[in-house]
C-alpha cells in the first residue's frame, strides 16, 4: 500500500457537528470593499455549515454563483479587495481564495510548464512503421506500451466491460474521433468549465469562444491532452487506428481544464464529486493542482493570503477525494514530471505560476506541503518508464508516494542505439483534428503538413471514409492512463452488482493492481545519472527499496494479463 503522509491523513479527519452560522463579532471596522468584480472560491467549515457560509458571503458583499454541496465549496463573485477578510471572519467559513488556475497542460504550441517533458521529441525524425500484427489494430505495432502492460494478451480473456466507466478529468475528449466514438458516453459526459477569453487582468486565457454561450460541448477537446489520455485507456479495437489497454470499457469526459490548459479549483472539485455521484468506476487525473506546485499550510515565504489560499485548496481537494472514494471511485494520478523525490522535495522556484509574474522561491517542508492530487487521500500514484524500462528522466519518484509504474515514454531512452532521441520512444495515441490544425500539423484539407510529418503525426482512413489522427507524447500523464486502463479491466473482471450498481471497491482495485504488477528491482548501481542523455546533474536519482517495492517502480509495472488472470488472490 502507498505510504501515506501523516499530514494527509490528518487532513482527512471528518469534521463532526454543525457549526453556528452566526458571524463572529469583530472589534474593529471591516475592511472596505473595492475593485472590480472577481470570482472567489469559498469553502464552508463543513457540509453542515453550507447555508451559513452562503449567508456569510452575502453579508460580506458577495453573490453566491454555484455551490458544490458534496464538499461545501462555493463559487462567489465579490469586489476584489476586502471580501476575503470579511467572509473568513465567519465561523461557518473554512477559507476563501480568489479563483486561480489549477494545473496547466500543452495548448496549441504555446509553451507551458509541461511542454518540455511531454513534447520533447517534437522535431525528431520518425521511423517507418512495420506491418500490423494479427489481432491488433493497424497502428498497434507501434504501441510498445500496450505490449509492455500485456494488453494484447489480457484482451483475449477480458477486453473490458461496457458497464465499467472510466472518467477522464482533463482538457476534454474528442468524442467524434473514430477510435474514441465507439466507447464514448456522451450522455454521462460533463464539461465543468466555461471558456474565459481573458482573465481579470486582461491576459488571454482561452481566446475567443468557439461555441455559442462560451461553453464547449461535452465531446470536444481544444487541448489534445485529454484525448491522448483517453485513447491509451480505451481506444476501440475496431480494426482501425490504435486500440487502448481496455478496448471495451466506456469513456466519460469529466472536463475540468480550460482550453488554455489551466484548471480552476471549483471545476476540479466538481469533476471529482460528479464522478462519485455518476457511478464512475475509475478516474484518470493526469494533472496537478497549482498555481502552487506544492500547497503548503504556512510557508514563511508566502503571504498570509497565499497561505490561506493553499489551506483552502488542500482542504477542498481532500474532501473531494474522500467523497469520490466513499462513492466507489478508483483514482489514478500522475506522479509528476519534475524529476523529484516527492519524499524529499527540492526548493520550489515555479510557484505561484498564475497570475503572471507572481513566482517567488520557497523552501518546501515535506510534512506540511502537498503536491495535489498526487499526495492526496486514496490516490494511486503512477511513475513513468521508457521502452528499456529505465525510469524516465523527467519522472518523479520516491518511496513515499509511488504506487506503481507504467509506460510513459522516454524520448532519450536507448542511448548508444538507433532509437536514442526518436519519437517512437514516446506514446502514440489519439489526436483531435482541430488541435492538429491549430498546431499547424494538419492542414485545412486534413492532410498532414511537413511539420506534422517531422513530428511523426499519423493519419488513418477507414474504408467508409472516417479519418483519425495520432500524435506522440511522453510524461507521467501518459503512464497514468495505462494504469487506469488496467484498473478498468480489474473492475470488469472482478466487479459485482451491489444495490443495483456494478462496481468494485477502490481499495480492492488497488490491491489487485499493485499485487499483480511485474516486480522490477532497482538498477545497479542504484544512483542513475542522465548525463549521457544530455541532462544536467539535478536529474540524477537514487532508487531506494527492494524488488517488492522501491522508489522508481513502486510495486512494479502494471500488468493487465496478470491482473485479469491472477488478481482474485488479492481479493480474499
Amino acid at each position: 500500500m502507498k505510504r501515506p503522509r501523516l499530514f494527509a491523513a490528518a487532513m482527512a479527519v471528518p469534521l463532526f457537528g454543525a457549526l453556528s452560522a452566526v458571524a463572529v463579532p469583530v472589534a474593529s471596522a471591516q475592511p472596505a470593499l473595492s475593485g472590480p468584480a472577481t470570482e472567489f472560491t469559498v469553502l464552508a467549515k463543513d457540509v453542515q455549515s453550507i447555508a451559513g457560509a452562503q449567508q456569510a458571503i452575502r453579508a460580506a458583499g458577495g453573490t453566491v454563483l454555484e455551490t458544490n454541496t458534496a464538499v461545501g465549496l462555493i463559487r462567489a463573485s465579490a469586489p476584489a479587495t476586502g471580501f476575503t477578510e470579511r467572509v473568513t471572519a465567519n465561523r461557518a467559513v473554512y477559507g476563501s481564495a480568489k479563483a486561480q488556475a489549477v494545473g496547466s497542460l500543452p495548448k496549441n504550441g504555446k509553451k507551458t510548464k509541461h511542454d518540455n517533458a511531454e513534447k520533447e521529441g517534437r522535431g525528431a525524425a520518425a521511423k517507418t512503421a512495420a506491418a500490423a500484427p494479427v489481432g491488433m489494430d493497424p497502428l498497434d505495432d507501434q504501441l510498445w506500451g500496450l505490449k509492455s502492460v500485456r494488453s494484447d494478451l489480457s484482451r483475449t480473456k477480458q477486453p473490458g466491460s461496457k458497464q465499467v466507466k472510466v472518467g477522464v478529468i482533463d482538457t476534454g475528449i474528442d468524442g467524434t474521433h473514430p477510435d474514441i466514438a465507439p466507447n464514448f458516453d456522451l450522455a454521462d459526459s460533463r464539461n465543468f468549465t466555461r471558456d474565459i477569453p481573458t482573465d481579470p487582468n486582461g491576459v488571454e486565457l482561452d481566446g475567443p469562444c468557439e461555441f455559442r454561450g462560451c461553453v464547449d460541448p461535452a465531446n470536444h477537446d481544444d487541448g489534445g491532452h485529454g484525448t491522448h489520455v483517453a485513447g491509451t485507456i480505451a481506444a476501440a479495437a475496431n480494426g482501425f487506428g490504435v486500440s487502448g489497454v481496455a478496448p471495451n470499457v466506456t469513456l466519460v469526459n469529466i472536463r475540468a481544464g480550460q482550453d488554455s490548459g489551466f484548471f480552476f479549483l471549483q471545476p476540479t472539485v466538481d469533476a471529482l464529486t460528479y464522478a462519485g455521484d455518476a457511478g464512475i468506476d475509475v478516474v484518470n487525473m493526469s494533472f496537478y493542482t497549482d498555481p502552487w506546485l506544492y500547497n503548503c499550510t504556512a510557508n514563511p515565504a508566502d503571504s498570509p493570503a497565499e497561505q490561506a489560499e493553499q489551506r483552502t485548496i488542500i482542504e477542498a481537494t481532500q474532501r473531494a477525494l474522500n467523497y469520490a472514494h466513499r462513492k466507489g471511485v478508483t483514482m489514478v494520478v500522475a506522479l509528476g514530471n519534475e524529476h523529484t523525490d516527492l519524499g524529499a522535495p527540492k526548493p520550489d522556484t515555479t510557484s505561484p505560476d498564475y497570475p503572471a509574474n507572481s513566482t517567488h522561491p520557497r523552501q518546501i517542508d515535506n510534512s506540511t506541503c502537498l503536491n495535489l492530487p498526487t499526495e492526496g487521500n486514496h490516490t494511486i500514484g503512477v511513475g513513468s518508464f521508457g521502452p528499456s524500462q529505465k525510469k524516465a528522466d523527467y519522472s518523479n519518484y520516491g518511496l513515499e508516494q509511488i504506487s506503481v509504474s507504467a509506460p510513459g515514454g522516454f524520448f532519450r531512452d536507448g542511448f548508444g542505439t538507433p532509437w536514442f532521441r526518436t519519437v517512437q520512444n514516446e506514446i502514440l495515441s489519439t489526436y483531435p483534428k482541430n488541435v492538429g490544425v491549430a498546431d499547424g500539423n494538419i492542414d485545412a484539407d486534413g492532410n498532414i503538413t511537413p511539420a506534422g510529418v517531422a513530428l511523426g503525426v499519423q493519419k488513418a482512413t477507414a474504408a467508409d471514409g472516417r479519418v483519425g489522427y495520432y500524435q506522440w507524447l511522453q510524461g507521467t500523464s501518459m503512464a497514468t492512463p495505462h494504469a487506469a486502463g488496467v484498473s478498468a479491466l480489474i473492475v470488469s473482471q472482478y466487479g459485482k452488482k451491489s444495490h443495483g450498481e456494478f462496481g468494485l471497491d477502490p481499495d480492492k482495485v488497488q490491491r489487485v493492481l499493485e499485487g499483480t504488477a511485474a516486480k522490477i528491482a532497482c538498477p545497479v548501481p542504484r544512483t542513475v545519472e542522465y548525463l549521457n542523455e544530455g541532462r544536467t546533474a539535478d536529474f540524477t536519482a537514487t532508487c531506494e527499496g527492494d524488488p517488492s517495492f522501491n522508489g522508481f517502480y513502486g510495486h512494479g509495472a502494471v500488468d493487465a494479463y496478470a491482473a485479469v488472470t491472477r488478481g482474485s488472490q488479492y481479493l480474499k
